[in-house]
């Protein structure tokens, strides 16, 4: 997909906002950021305003995260047992990114009321693993796994296509920030750094495994048609670009072999993709985020 710029017709933004929509959902009514009471759990300076703020790379750094999500026996047993994955995988997808955005630019109020529902949801996902032993979602283990996939994802895929030179102390800064929502969801202590998130995918490699039931839900998740058939080359190219961004042990195990010329096409897909999503998406979350965060710090103060 070509970069677009600034002399492209407004029929040609408009036309890339619905296929975002299609793809996430929602309407685009910011009836919810116009009643926002603060600027939530992290504020406009915050690294996770920065990381969550650019759709393309947190779209590769999303489906990435499911790959690497399914490599973990209670991960995927919860998937296996308690969801429609052979046609709702990108459901699944869409709902995860909208409870980032909520979490990272909603108030603090609609943050923990989206945290809320998960808790709800994890209080009814529990089962055996196919050799008996127990799992819930609300293990503290299992959340751990979950949120360090997401967030290491989503940090590997903002340094590839977004800002590469993004320092280490923010890279630090976000790990740090976002462990408050995985706190928030049960799951304290969780990596909070470069270093301890190395550490914990190193202590937790060898409880990973690929098996019928993860190549079956990895198959389901590449199977998911695009929204719509202009979507369609974009989707493929984001698809490759996450096997490409996945660790090169977790690439092995679902068996990605993509060849170098595969890899450079990806990228560069996925970079002008991106440069396109930027220029369409001036009402994206964090701009209408951002735009409420001025109206707020340009109000009165309330009497007490």
């Amino acid at each position: 997909m070509p970069a677009l710029n600034v002399l492209a017709p407004p029929s040609l933004r408009h036309a890339v906002v619905q296929q975002v929509r299609k793809l996430v959902g929602g309407t685009g009514d910011d009836t919810v950021e116009r009643n926002r009471q603060d600027t939530g759990l992290f504020g406009p300076d915050s690294a996770c305003w920065k990381v969550h703020g650019d759709f393309t790379s947190m779209m590769v750094g999303g489906i990435a995260a499911l790959y690497l999500q399914m490599l973990h026996p209670g991960a995927l047993a919860g998937v296996w047992d308690h969801s429609d994955f052979r046609t709702d995988m990108l459901g699944r997808l869409r709902r995860t990114a909208r409870f980032i955005a909520g979490t990272t630019y909603g108030d603090r109020a609609e943050a923990q009321a989206l945290i809320d529902h998960v808790r709800r949801i994890h209080d009814q996902v529990a089962g055996e693993l196919p050799e008996g032993v127990p799992y819930s979602a609300n293990d503290v283990d299992l959340l751990t796994w979950v949120h360090v996939a997401e967030v290491s994802s989503f940090l590997a895929a903002y340094l590839r296509y977004v800002d590469p030179g993004f320092p280490p102390t923010e890279q630090d800064r976000y790990y740090r920030e976002y462990a408050e929502v995985a706190l928030r969801l049960g799951a304290p202590g969780v990596p909070s750094s470069r270093a301890e998130v190395a550490a914990y995918l190193r202590a937790t490699r060898p409880k990973l495994r690929y098996d019928q039931r993860t190549r079956a839900v990895a198959a389901a998740l590449a199977a998911q048609p695009a929204p719509s058939m202009a979507a369609a080359p974009a989707m493929a190219a984001a698809f490759d670009a996450a096997k490409d961004l996945l660790p090169d042990w977790a690439a092995m195990l679902h068996g990605f072999r993509l060849s170098a010329p595969r890899r450079a096409t990806a990228r560069a897909a996925v970079r002008a993709l991106g440069h396109g999503m930027r220029w369409a998406l001036t009402n994206s979350a964090e701009a209408r985020a951002r735009r409420r965060a001025a109206e707020l710090a340009m109000a009165p103060p309330t009497s007490p």
